[in-house]
């Protein structure tokens, strides 16, 4: 879905190089090493090229990571460990280390076992926010895998029929690689919108879509102050909740991180888990007719007549690539309140503030 970017949150467009430099130097201010600013960076402005700034997946998340270092809740250099592991299988500790870090190894871990024995999965229990779970799949697209990645989150969402939250948004990321160009990428959460766009509509003074959440009470409504308080509602409606749970079984329940109704919920201890899965496309068959047999799909796909001829049919992912592309050319946007706020970080670190 594209958002337009409302005019008086928009301060500025800024260059990738500059954004990254500011991003890195800002993570080792606050006790990152080399490796985990650079990884964090990394997922951090992928974000910021793919989505829309009122989600708050790029340079916002460090206002969170601020507080929590500061409170214990992610302990940078974090002493991850290995707890499990078999030729398909492994788990890693991440001792409320940053949650791209032991995501990252996660995956990267999930894809060297993948090439050996065709597919591999990989928790990690007592992490934190992994950031957007299409980066992690991705990663195993260039190497040339199905990734599949999803974590457990905040209670935001009402089991259906119910109006107390008990689950989380649980997103998923699943990237397709293809040949010569970019994977599919399917990258969501498991409601129709998360709280940080709610609270964009919000700031924008513009209704919202009536399918994106419930007040308290359980009524659906188009103001997003009248459904802070209140249950997300999942994509498509029971069938939603049934994956939100099924993801919180997986990610949260078998990894030993908390779950439900009690993750997420103490920054100084959001105990989150993750699982990565790597699959080797080419395990039935010749990897060569796997890739040609896609390809005819997407034709078929791409082929299908729209019903608006201005808006043709695309693929998962296809719009965010657009994006980065144009994002890499003109500049990433940053909206006034995150600036501000960032520079008042930023002095507070005594990191130079470019922006």
């Amino acid at each position: 879905m594209a958002y337009e970017i409302g005019k008086d949150d928009l301060v500025n467009l800024y260059d990738l190089p500059t954004l990254q430099k500011f991003s890195t130097d800002f993570l080792l201010a606050l006790g990152a090493t080399d490796e985990e600013a650079a990884i964090i960076t990394d997922g951090l402005m992928t974000a910021s090229q793919w989505w829309h700034p009122g989600q708050g997946q790029g340079l916002e998340k460090f206002f969170r990571f601020y507080r929590q270092i500061n409170n214990g809740g992610i302990i940078p250099n974090a002493p991850m460990q290995w707890v499990q592991e078999g030729p398909s299988y492994a788990l890693l500790d991440a001792a409320k280390g940053f949650g791209y870090v032991s995501a990252h190894r996660a995956m990267a871990r999930a894809v060297e076992k993948a090439k050996v024995t065709g597919i591999a999965m990989v928790g990690v229990r007592h992490s934190n926010h992994f950031g957007i779970a299409g980066y992690h799949a991705l990663h195993a697209a260039k190497h040339g895998l199905i990734g599949w990645s999803f974590t457990n989150a905040k209670a935001e969402m009402a089991p259906w029929g119910s109006a107390q939250v008990v689950l989380g948004t649980n997103p998923w990321g699943i990237a397709i690689p293809r040949k010569d160009t970019h994977a599919i990428v399917l990258d969501m959460a498991l409601t129709m919108s998360g709280k940080g766009m709610m609270m964009w509509y919000e700031r924008e003074g513009k209704a919202m879509p009536d399918n994106w959440a419930l007040t308290p009470t359980g009524e659906r409504t188009t103001d997003p102050t009248a459904a802070m308080q209140g249950p997300l509602l999942p994509i498509g409606e029971y069938k939603g909740y049934g994956l939100s749970l099924i993801t919180d079984v997986l990610s949260g329940v078998m990894t030993g991180s908390l779950f439900g109704m009690d993750v997420f919920q103490d920054e100084s201890n959001h105990d989150v888990g993750h699982v990565m899965l790597a699959i080797d496309p080419g395990a039935f068959m010749p990897r060569e007719a796997v890739d040609a047999r896609l390809e005819k799909l997407i034709e078929q796909v791409k082929g299908a007549p729209p019903i608006n001829p201005a808006q043709p049919v695309i693929l998962p992912g296809e719009v965010e690539f657009k994006r980065m592309e144009q994002r890499e050319r003109e500049g990433i946007p940053l909206s006034r309140k995150t600036v501000d706020e960032l520079r008042t970080l930023a002095s507070q670190l005594k990191v130079d503030f470019p922006l």
